[in-house]
Order: C-alpha cells, then structure tokens, then sequence
C-alpha cells in the first residue's frame, strides 16, 4: 500500500480519517503488512499482502460472497493481457477518450484483474484507486505495484471506504452482476465530487432475449453451480464454437464491403465480429464468465437511464455498444 492512498481514504463505517495503526512488513516505502485504524471510531483495517482489506467474511451477503469468489477464481487464472484491451476499454467508455484521464484523480469500479487499472494510470492519471470485493485483487495488485499512481483495495462497493474526492468514476461489466446494480452505481457516483464525471457499461436487456430465456436458467440453475475447475474444462465446448464462428465467418465477412452487407444480417452480427480479434484464450474467458456468474441482470434503456436522473447526473450521453449492452456517460451535478 502506497502511502498517497491515504489522501483518498475514510471509514465505511462513520467516514474518518484513516491512518496507519501498525506496520509489521514494508518493502520500498509501501506497507505489505500492517493495519490501518479510522481516527474517529477506531475501526481497524488489515493490509495483507499490500492491500488494504475494508471488508469481513461474516459482513458479506451470501449472493455477493458467491459472485465475489467465482469471478476472483477466473480473474485469478485469466490473468492474461492483451494490447487491444485498450481500444476494447474506450469502446466501452464512449466518448470518453485516452487524453481524458490526464491528471484526473480516477476510481475503478470492480477492477478485476487490473487491466483497466493499468491503462487509466497509464494515460496520465494522477491517481487510480481501485477495488473489487473478490480475491481478483490479488492478481491486480501483481499486474499494478510497479505503476506508481495505481492503487488497489478490497472493499463492497455499497460500503466505500472512499472520500467524495474523485474527477472520475467508471464501472465496465460489474455492476450488472451485482444484486442492486442501482444501489452500485449511485454508491460509486456518491465518490465523485461535483463537477466530475461517470461511466457504466452494462449488459442490455434488448437483443439479448435469446440469453436470458435459453442461456440464463442454464447458467443459474446448473453451471454457476458447478465447481470452477471442472467447469473452465466443460467450457470448452461452448468457447470451440463461438471460436469457430467468430473467427471462420463473423471476422472474414466482416473485413470487406461486400462480406459487411451480408454480415449485418447474421445473428449477433456485430458482437461476434468485435470478438472476432481475440485468441482462443480470450474467447474461453468470455464463455467461462458468462456461465461462473451466479448473478447477472440485463437492464433495459429506459431503466438505465433513470439511474443517470438518480444521481442528478446533466449531459448524459448513453449509447449502444455492440448492439447488445449499454454505456453511459455523464457530469455530476
């Protein structure tokens, strides 16, 4: 834990001042072990292995401790990078673009392996903190420690331990697995100060029927049930043949004029195009996390533009991406 993440910090419980209590391991000016103590109602907090740990087993509801060690499992072991995870990270963003983050103080909503962590610190962002619930931020912690304005922590994201400081706020993919997407992303605008702005990308309710009446009760009722080991093996079917469609007709079609025309009409043309790029790796990361997830909504436009009018958010500008999902943008009042 880097010391300027103390600027950032206070109490999930009564919102004072955190500062470090003890000091057990350090290694180059960071705290690896120790605890950190809330001056005002002198709730302490451990630092494990680097990260500032703000939540307990017992204080976590059953359904986000399920979603929590599911997905931190796949974080953990698809722990790959990719160079064209940038431009799949703005497409989720827009019109959000690379120069935006310059000298912003940025927080990350769900960080998961820590790949978006890294290219907001990598854009010239003055400090990124960063949090997830699962054990994830193992792998984040290992992929960011090295960046000296990238900072991870384990927290719940309806109890920040955050002060209301931060220019910008975004969430790619996780609040939708959350069991009050709402209640997620008005508790993340909450943290960013007035005058900042917000970005969301979630699941869309639209042109996902197909998921949600033949892919969902499968999901829910037999394969996020199944232990992760044996199911990242039983994935492999479903992920040859989104493979091999994605990359034998959807890419192929789609790289030429006359192929575009014919492609428009296919089937969940432009997902299975934009996935077209990625490895055999990348695709089954996709797969397995669409069948882990023991929660996951879709939410519908108009549905998700009233949580943009919850927050008093002004020039939003929401937007469909890949004809299958929402991203959202907007300044905080």
């Amino acid at each position: 834990m880097k010391e300027r993440l103390l600027q950032y910090l206070a109490c999930p419980l009564c919102e004072g001042e955190i500062k470090p209590f003890s000091v057990t391991k350090e290694q180059a000016g960071e705290i690896i072990e120790g605890e950190l103590e809330c001056a005002s109602c002198s709730r302490r907090f451990p630092v494990v292995r680097g990260i500032p740990r703000f939540v307990e087993a017992r204080e976590i509801e059953p359904d986000k401790a399920a979603t929590a060690e599911k997905f931190g499992w796949s974080w953990q072991h698809f722990n790959h990078h990719r160079p064209d995870y940038a431009q799949q990270f703005l497409g989720w963003l827009a019109p959000v673009r690379t120069e935006f983050f310059a000298g912003k103080v940025i927080l990350e909503g769900g960080c998961g392996k820590g790949r978006h962590t890294q290219l907001a610190a990598g854009w010239g962002a003055r400090d990124v903190v960063s949090f997830d619930l699962s054990d994830a931020v193992e792998t984040a912690f290992t992929a960011t420690r090295e960046l000296p304005n990238a900072h991870i922590i384990q927290a719940d994201i309806y109890h920040l331990p955050l002060r209301r400081v931060f220019d910008y706020a975004f969430s790619v993919g996780v609040l939708h697995h959350l069991p009050d997407p709402r209640g997620g992303f008005v508790a993340l605008a909450a943290k960013v100060k007035p005058g900042g702005h917000i970005s969301a990308w979630v699941y869309g309710a639209e042109n996902n029927q197909w998921i949600t009446r033949l892919v969902d009760p499968l999901r829910k009722n037999i394969t996020s049930r199944i232990g992760p080991r044996l199911l990242l093996h039983l994935s492999k079917l479903p992920t040859a043949l989104v493979y091999a469609i994605s990359k034998t007709i959807y890419g192929p079609l789609n790289r030429s004029p006359r192929g575009r025309r014919c492609a428009r009409h296919l089937f969940y043309n432009d997902y299975l195009n934009s996935i077209s790029v990625f490895d055999w790796r990348e695709h089954h990361s996709i797969v397995f996390d669409h069948l882990i997830a023991p929660t996951a909504f879709y939410i519908p436009r108009e549905e998700f533009e009233e949580w943009w009018r919850d927050i008093g958010a002004s020039d939003v500008v929401i937007g469909w991406h890949n004809q299958n999902s929402w991203r959202g943008f907007g300044k905080i009042g």
